[in-house]
């Protein structure tokens, strides 16, 4: 095959070179695939909305769990009445996890203040200090919890990113499995209206 030949193969197949590069890429560089990620969550692709009768029929009874600090001290979502709740279930190695994280970390900086709020984000990383150096790397500065008990199959089934919040009450009003956009105003603004 000569070079004329070679670049006319070449510029007829440019397309499908292109979109089989796209995928390998995607494949097999992990950090890619959450960048793309982002990038969809960023121009509002991906949104969650609150329902203001709740999720299914998840009482403030059926819809508690014990969560630990970094330190260790165990509590339950069931003290938190009162408040409005925001928990996320993340892992450091899961691509859509990494792509909604700018906007979790977003969204905490606005509301971190205002002690109406309270937020749980669940790390369920097998090695700890993974997450921890994730989070670092990467300058977020919210607070990192665990499980410290089962958490209802009807909350939280394995699937990550899984986001819910609480009303004031304790009832689940967004249950969102997969990821999202969160410090949108839109959404921020579905928060207060829950006080």
């Amino acid at each position: 095959m000569n070079l004329k030949n070679l670049y006319t193969t070449l510029k007829k197949n440019a397309a499908n070179i292109l979109l089989i590069g796209f995928v390998m890429i995607m494949v097999f560089v992990p950090s890619a695939k959450s960048w793309v990620l982002q990038q969809l969550v960023s121009v509002g692709l991906f949104k969650a909305t609150i329902k203001k009768e709740g999720v299914n029929a998840m009482t403030p009874e059926n819809s508690s769990f014990y969560y630990s600090d970094a330190a260790g001290n165990a509590a339950t979502t069931a003290g938190l009445k009162g408040k409005v709740v925001f928990i996320n279930f993340w892992a450091s190695w899961c691509p859509p996890c990494q792509a909604e994280m700018p906007s979790l970390e977003g969204l905490y900086k606005k509301l971190k203040d205002d002690n109406r709020f309270v937020f749980l984000f669940i790390n369920e990383d097998e090695d700890k200090e993974k997450a921890k150096t994730y989070l670092e790397k990467n300058n977020y500065t919210f607070p990192v919890y665990s499980k410290a008990g089962p958490v209802p199959n009807e909350m939280y089934s394995g699937s990550l990113p899984t986001t819910l919040v609480l009303n004031k009450e304790g009832k689940v009003v967004l249950k969102k499995e997969g990821m999202a956009g969160y410090d949108t105003e839109s959404f921020i603004q579905q928060l207060k209206d829950l006080l």
